[in-house]
Order: C-alpha cells, then structure tokens, then sequence
C-alpha cells in the first residue's frame, strides 16, 4: 500500500457519509501503534504531526516525518500524513517547500490565535501557497475550547461566519468548535448535534473535529452522521501509552531496558486505534 493523500480520504468519506480518524502522533512509538491499528481494524487513517510535536524534536521536520512516510508506505491500509496546528508562517512554509520530499499532502493553517482579520489574512496567503503545491489545507475560525481562545468552554462557531470564512480563505476544510475541547482525559463533553448539521449545510467543506478525545464514541460517531468528516484524535492515545509505561515501571522499578515498556505503550495505543475505529465508523 502507498502513502495516501488526505485530501482523498475526506473525499471518499465525504462520499460514504462516513469520516476520516486522524490520529496524533509525538514518537515513533505513537505512529507505529497508530498503523498497526488501522491494519487491525482494516481501515484508512491519517498520522497527524503537529508543531509542537515538531518541536518536542528539535523543531526539524524530516526526522519524525520521514518515519511516518516510510510506515504510512509499508501500511496494509491507506494511511496519510498531516500536519496539525502549524502556527509559525515560517515553519509552515518550510514543510510546504519539503512536504513532497516527506511525504506531507495536508496542513492545518492554525492562525485562530490572532484577530478575525488577520486570521484571514495569514491563512488565505498560507492556504494559497500550500494548495499550489498540491496539498489539502485546514483552518479554523476561532480555537477550539481547550487552548484558552476564542472556543471557550460553551462558545460554539456561527454556521453564517463559517461560511464566510470559507470563502474569504479558500480552505479545504474547517475545524468547527460544537463543544469539544482539547486534552481532556474523561469522556465528558457534549456535542451540540444540531449545530454539527447546521454547520455541515451552511459550509461548502468539510468539517473537522478537534478535542474528540473528550468526548463518548458513540457522540462522536453521532457528530460523524450529523455530517463531521474529519476526527482528530491526541489525548486518548497518551492517556493509553502512559497508562501502560506506568504499569510497567511500577510493577518492576528496576526495570531500565526502555523497550520493556515502549513496546506495551505501543500496543495500547494500537489497541486505542483499533478500538475508536470500531466504536466510531461502525456500520
């Protein structure tokens, strides 16, 4: 199987009236639990890299990338690569310039931190450059909650300023505040369904969710026939990684070899992959 494009997956689940899971990734550990997750459910998923990722290596692009690209080639299923939450206009044009050579064909323009107009501004620029080059580009109109922004706790998008921002950006997707929220460990929040559907007619692009780990599977598999096409997943998946290097270090404290408790970290976030995609795009 080669490497996909996510453009291509939003399509196909946008066709299926179905969505596309994208998963975070921080180690190699997470992007090999991510595959073999997707390979145990039989689905298409993508690896999602964000700048702070980027930065906890260093701030360098190729080493973590080239690794996605080699398991997202070597995959039994078609697995893509994103990059998410891409503040910096400098880094985000550096992975533009490398994002053929890394195997990247989609990047979330993350400008929602500034005021409405310059949010247009940044992301109608960077979105130009990135679709020149072929890949698929993602905005949001305002953070979603969890990050101190705009999307607050109980702050929802308008359907009517969604729209708008589309067409002043020119963006292949949009990241939509409904109730979720970034790094939550509990499955707590709730999803405004109706707006989800209000959202999916007024905006001619896909939907993303952000902060889906907060929220129950089956909201989320709501949220996805109300017409949510894109999913990100990150807490969920370190909250099962931790859980096992914990388990392991505290049963044998002498323990040093860190593949005796990378490699049960591995397998639960494989086990966490396997299982949302199964909870979430059932049929």
């Amino acid at each position: 199987m080669t490497l996909a494009a996510t453009g291509g997956l939003v399509e196909r689940a946008v066709s299926a009236r179905s969505g596309l899971l994208a998963f975070n990734v921080i180690t190699l550990e997470h992007a090999e639990g991510i595959v073999s997750g997707l390979e145990a459910a039989g689905v298409a998923g993508t690896l999602g890299i964000s700048e702070n990722a980027l930065l906890f290596h260093g701030g360098r692009l190729a080493p973590l990338l080239s690794a996605c690209r080699e398991l997202a080639d070597a995959a039994r299923v078609p697995v893509s690569i994103h990059l998410d939450h891409v503040q910096d206009p400098a880094l985000c044009r550096d992975a533009i310039a490398s994002a053929e050579r890394l195997g990247v064909t989609s990047v979330m323009v993350d400008a929602a931190h500034l005021d409405d107009d310059a949010n247009v501004a940044r992301t109608r620029e960077l979105t130009t450059l990135a679709q020149a080059a072929g890949l698929w580009v993602e905005a949001e109109l305002g953070e979603v909650g969890g990050k101190g922004g705009a999307h607050a706790p109980g702050v929802r998008t308008d359907p009517d300023e969604a729209a708008d921002f589309v067409a002043r950006t020119g963006v292949d997707a949009l990241a939509v505040a409904v109730g979720s929220t970034h790094a939550m460990t509990t499955t707590t929040a709730e999803l405004d369904l109706e707006l989800v559907a209000r959202l999916a007619a007024a905006v001619p692009v896909p939907l993303v969710l952000h902060g889906s780990s907060g929220v129950p599977p089956q909201t989320v598999r709501a949220a996805v026939a109300a017409g949510m096409r894109k999913v990100n997943v990150g807490t969920a998946l370190n909250v099962a990684y931790t859980a096992a290097v914990r388990e392991r270090l505290t049963a044998d404290p002498r323990l040093t070899d860190p593949r005796r408790y990378l490699r049960p970290a591995r397998d639960g976030v494989a086990d966490a992959v396997a299982r949302l995609c199964a909870e979430v795009l059932a049929t």
